[in-house]
């Protein structure tokens, strides 16, 4: 590989993996959050949904302005504005501030994450296009392991803010390449207008529907505001999607659903990182608060997800992938997730870890390995060379709305589950009002609430892994689903 090509897989490897492995590094960073601030679970959920929200449902513009405005240009300028987040994060004195900071690094993020992919498809071409994002692929795994593992680190010894400080050189280094060496590269065809309604009514569809959910954790299914959200937030995405129909410059070309493989990548993509994301994300409680892991132990703990992605992803998953076909690969790979968030499912209540998390975390490590490289080098190919930065922002889109979805309906089945678990322990031990009241008031932290009685601590502890069993096997389910997907709708003839 020339050193110019190098440069590229770097500046966008980095990029990217800004992006993504942030929501991974603060999710360990919640806990410690949690405590300064006195914060509910629902609180600390909007760290993540927020950020993944704006990054997620404007990722189709961050496409769009990525082909008409430039690539590289639209690269770098939201690496610039993630740094500032970064630094808005760093310096928070309360959950509001924290979460406008968040939005601007989402802002950030939805410009240079589609940004990253559009760039390689458009400097690489043929079997170096498919090498390369197969390194893409294993580097970013590489990163996004090393990113929690330092975060671990910084939260254990420094404090919570010191993993936002860590963005600011990475970004720097990722600018400063990018201006170097990466050429410049847009869709000289497409309109110049943006589609900035279309934008508007997919975050706030997808925002409604994301309060509502996290909102039912705490308040219940009855409370007519949460009924009311999710309700207006799925009649505003009827609307995007009316939108999108008829606009003259759409965030969504119509003519890319027409393809039934494109179609069938995005549900399976949506379903298998709405799997993933969910589970990962309540991964960290379970280790940190159930089970008293420190941040960096948590970090380590999830290290097997990351080795099953960086051994497969660079050569055994596209070889596996032309031996077999993409089809059946795609197939294969989120089986292999289900078997492993069933592995999760079987959580004990005191386990070790080598009994409890590493066989089901090491399994899903496999699938996502044996899944990511073809999946993210068949949405390029399922697109017309013209579209190839919307249809990476889309599917990027897609993958980060799944996550944001999965974690708010997710965090409604560990609620739940908490609430009937801990309500039978307190019967079984006849438990007076004084300790019920007790319960009831911190009820909304979950497996951060702290009780002076080891009882009822142990009771809160148990009621919060029977949610994450719960959570497990819902996960299980949306991955076994995206495998049916990929193997009904994936036709490989018309793969370019």
């Amino acid at each position: 590989m020339r050193g110019r090509d190098t440069w590229v897989l770097l500046a966008t490897v980095l990029g990217s993996s800004l992006a993504f492995i942030d929501s991974t590094v603060v999710t360990l960073a919640l806990p410690s959050i949690q405590r300064e601030f006195h914060a509910s679970a629902g609180d600390v959920a909007w760290i993540i949904e927020l950020y993944t929200l704006v990054l997620g449902s404007l990722m189709l513009l961050g496409g769009a302005l990525a082909d008409r405005l430039g690539r590289k240009r639209t690269f770098v300028v939201g690496c610039t504005l993630f740094a500032a987040g970064s630094v808005g994060c760093a310096f928070a004195w309360s959950i509001p501030s924290i979460l406008a900071a968040r939005v601007l690094q989402g802002m950030g993020g939805m410009l240079f994450a589609p940004a990253s992919l559009a760039i390689l498809g458009a400097h690489f071409t043929g079997d170096a296009r498919s090498r390369a994002v197969g390194t893409w692929s294993a580097f970013t795994a590489l990163t996004s392991t090393l990113g929690p593992m330092l975060g671990g680190v910084l939260i254990d010894s420094l404090g919570w803010r010191s993993v936002f400080w860590i963005n600011i050189p990475l970004a720097a280094l990722v600018i400063a390449a990018a201006l170097r060496h990466i050429s410049e590269s847009r869709d000289d065809n497409a309109p110049s207008r943006l589609d900035w309604l279309g934008a508007g009514l997919a975050t706030s569809g997808l925002a409604a529907i994301t309060y509502g959910l996290i909102l039912a954790s705490s308040a219940g299914w009855r409370d007519p505001a949460v009924a009311g959200s999710v309700i207006a937030g799925i009649a505003v995405l009827l609307l995007f999607g009316a939108h999108e129909g008829r606009s003259r410059a759409p965030l969504v070309p119509p003519d890319l659903f027409n393809s039934r493989t494109f179609a069938a990548i995005n549900v399976a993509t949506l379903l298998l990182y709405g799997a993933t994301g969910g589970l990962f994300y309540e991964t960290p409680f379970a280790m940190i608060q159930s089970h008293g892991y420190t941040a960096l132990e948590a970090a380590l703990g999830s290290l097997p997800m990351a080795i099953g992605l960086i051994a497969l992803s660079r050569f055994a998953a596209p070889a596996l992938a032309k031996r077999i076909g993409v089809r059946a690969t795609l197939s294969l790979g989120p089986a292999i997730v289900t078997c492993g968030a069933l592995l999760l499912a079987l959580l004990e209540p005191q386990p070790s870890y080598w009994v409890a998390f590493f066989p089901g975390i090491a399994v899903v490590g496999i699938g996502m390995g044996i899944t990511v490289a073809p999946l993210t080098n068949a949405v390029i190919g399922a697109a017309t060379p013209r579209h190839v930065g919307i249809a990476s922002g889309i599917n990027t889109a897609v993958a980060r709305v799944a996550a944001l979805l999965a974690i708010a309906a997710l965090t409604v089945v560990l609620a739940a589950t908490y609430d009937r678990s801990i309500a039978h322990e307190l019967d079984a031990i006849h438990a007076a009002p004084a300790i019920r009241a007790e319960v009831a008031a911190q009820r909304d932290r979950l497996g951060g609430a702290h009780f002076g009685r080891p009882q009822i601590q142990r009771a809160s502890i148990d009621a919060f892994n029977a949610g994450y069993r719960s959570v497990a096997i819902a996960c299980a389910f949306l991955a076994a689903l995206a495998a049916l997907a990929d193997a009904l709708g994936i036709d490989e003839s018309t793969l370019r």
